[in-house]
């Protein structure tokens, strides 16, 4: 029944029976003659419908009771074309009606995420955005991915955007900073990454977007509308249709300049509990529970979703597929990805790849704290081989390389640690076996958690912890600045050089700082931007990323796409305290180098290397010669604290 009516002209109802939950469609069903409004709940006693005319003002203009099929399905069919008219569901449970909500699979929404809007998503699309696609890859480690946040990259004055903090703000061509220097999209091309991870993206609950005068800031790990992108990085939260064509010519732009996109997705928890919109549809079905009836909080975030219930998976499933194929992303990363279930993971990775084959997924293997799903069942690192085309983040090399991120004076093997070796060793292999390595000596895996090296994700810093700048000052308060910058650039050298997915923290490329704060998710911008003029102070700094970066993508050899090849090509030479130094061998991957010589030097001394033959030298300090480098013979000084790379033809 139509209970109230204030739209042009009423509409005719129609419902009609759907066969089972996990099988159907429930996205909205829109079309110029009609919408079907879908809704799942194994605990309402009614549903209702409400529309109305504003995303954020005004009283419900025409309120509809949906009909209960069968498995726990509530729907109804309008007649006439709704788009652009918002909507709410509310369920009744207990003999209450809930607060209202915009239903989990929404896809359009009003400013703060409160109200649904019907939608014609053609309508969003960009100019050729059929045509649009992203980087072919074959394997996942041929990425070098660059994490960021959109506020972050252009929100300080010296940017040079003309749209600070925005989708199309991140892809504006032709910016300039201090001195004319190139900054965000343009200094991305300049470095010669391939992929831009974005923190979460998706609308979140921290910033009001009512009130964008006032600089707000947040990481965005509180879910509120999966499906739909989050309003304050658009031009205009409050119109439904502009955050979403604004992130699609995002995805475009990047795209056309050979960048791919890859979102950070947070289905492990809710930034609500009680009131969240998986709640206000059904109830605590979404959620795990302790055995005396408590809240599962593997998140720390106050919850944690049950990816292993049968509508749970279902919708993790559908929403990233539909990311894969409405916004043509190019992978994905899960956060604390250990409390969902393997099963739920490779089911995600078959469904993306029949999207598009080169999408890849990567994530947390781990939890924040203890889950009742069984240890077994757990999407962890050391499951990953369960996971064959799921790669993890590697905390082994990251650690390893310069110390525990939970202990502010700790060090790593580029500050000074001793017996940190093997773990660096684990980390050039990409966490697969290899007859080399000791795993009773690798810091946190004693044993080889990879199938493949593209498996692990080769890192040393992220947006959380300190940025790898802060933490060498931090653990090194007794290192001058020369040093810290030594380290620095060796640590993400061994990151660079490695087998697995190389993956940098924004901004590592000029010593980023956030003035010693190690948990900055929602702390003011003056701690969180990135401030371009530290690529003049550190211009040297910025030029080695860039050739590091360049000689990663030239040779294929540090990216062997098996762990056979792998084993079959990479030998370890010697490896004593502070040194570490293999050779890849006989045009690994179909190298132009026949073989290749890599030194790291963590001493705080020069070493004097005895070479086996004539070398040409490729990476000596901050010199970088690709083609056609000196000879070397006999023995060579490698600098203290350096990297080494040499190559015969």
């Amino acid at each position: 029944m139509i209970i109230t009516s204030c739209l042009e002209e009423n509409k005719t109802i129609v419902t009609k029976n759907i066969e089972t939950a996990s099988k159907t469609s429930l996205w909205l069903d829109h079309n110029k003659e009609s919408t079907t409004f879908k809704l799942w709940s194994q605990s309402a006693e009614k549903v209702k419908l409400n529309l109305y005319k504003d995303g954020l003002d005004g009283f419900s203009c025409e309120t509809h009771e949906l009909t209960a099929s069968e498995n726990n399905l509530w729907l109804i069919q309008l007649k006439g074309d709704l788009e652009g008219v918002y909507y709410t569901y509310q369920i009744m449970f207990d003999d209450q009606w809930l607060e209202e909500t915009p239903g989990i699979y929404a896809q359009a929404v009003g400013v703060n995420g409160k109200r649904a809007m019907v939608i014609d998503l053609e309508s969003t699309n960009p100019l050729d955005w059929e045509n649009d696609k992203g980087p072919n890859l074959k394997y996942p480690n041929e990425a070098i991915i660059y994490e960021l946040h959109i506020r972050d990259m252009t929100i300080h004055p010296n940017s040079g955007s003309s749209m600070p903090g925005t989708y199309l703000g991140l892809v504006e061509e032709g910016t300039k900073g201090p001195k004319g220097k190139t900054t965000g999209i343009d200094h991305l091309k300049e470095l010669g990454i391939t992929h831009v991870h974005l923190l979460p993206t998706y609308d979140h609950y921290s910033i009001d977007e009512t009130n964008l005068e006032t600089p707000q800031f947040n990481w965005g790990y509180d879910p509120q509308n999966y499906n739909v992108p989050e309003g304050s990085f658009s031009s205009n939260p409050f119109d439904a249709e502009v955050r979403i064509k604004e992130f699609k010519t995002m995805v475009k732009t990047f795209h056309e300049n050979g960048i791919g996109v890859i979102l950070d997705v947070v289905y492990n928890h809710t930034g609500k509990t009680e009131n969240s919109n998986f709640n206000l549809e059904a109830p605590d079905y979404y959620y795990r529970f302790l055995d005396d009836g408590k809240q599962a909080d593997a998140s720390a975030c106050g919850n944690e979703t049950a990816s292993e219930k049968e509508m749970m998976r279902k919708f993790i499933i559908e929403s990233v597929s539909y990311w894969a194929k409405e916004y043509h992303l190019d992978g994905f990363r899960f956060d604390l990805m250990g409390i969902h279930d393997i099963i739920t993971m490779n089911e995600v990775t078959d469904a993306v790849k029949k999207v598009n084959p080169n999408i890849f997924v990567y994530g947390e293997g781990w939890t924040a704290g203890d889950s009742p799903l069984p240890v077994e069942d757990r999407a962890l690192k050391q499951h990953i081989k369960k996971m064959p085309q799921v790669s993890a983040f590697s905390d082994d090399i990251r650690d390893g390389l310069k110390g525990s991120v939970f202990e502010d004076e700790s060090t790593g093997f580029v500050s000074g640690a001793k017996d940190t070796e093997e773990s660096i060793k684990f980390g050039v292999v990409g966490a697969i076996q290899h007859p080399q390595i000791d795993y009773k000596a690798v810091n946190y895996s004693h044993e080889p958690w990879a199938n493949e090296p593209w498996q692990a994700i080769s890192y040393v810093s992220c947006h959380d912890n300190h940025t790898l700048y802060d933490k060498l000052k931090i653990s090194r308060n007794d290192a001058d600045e020369r040093a810290i910058i030594a380290m620095d650039k060796l640590a993400n050298a061994v990151v660079l050089t490695s087998q697995g997915v190389a993956f940098l923290h924004a901004g590592a490329d000029m010593l980023r700082t956030k003035n010693g704060e190690h948990n900055s998710y929602n702390l003011p911008d003056s701690i969180n931007q990135i401030d371009w003029n530290w690529k003049i102070k550190h211009a040297n700094v910025v030029a080695y990323y860039k050739n590091l970066i360049a000689l990663r993508k030239m040779h294929p050899a540090f990216r062997m796409t098996s762990a056979e090849d792998v084993r079959n090509h990479l030998e370890f030479k010697i490896v004593e305290d502070g040194l570490v130094s293999y050779q890849i061998s006989n045009n690994a991957n179909g190298d132009s180098w026949r073989d290749i010589l890599v030194i790291y030097n963590a001493n705080t001394k020069p070493f004097k290397y005895a070479l086996d033959g004539d070398w040409q030298l490729a990476v000596m300090g901050d010199t970088f010669t690709l083609e056609d480098g000196k000879t070397i013979s006999e023995s060579v000084n490698v600098p203290a604290i350096s990297t080494l790379v040499a190559y015969r033809k």
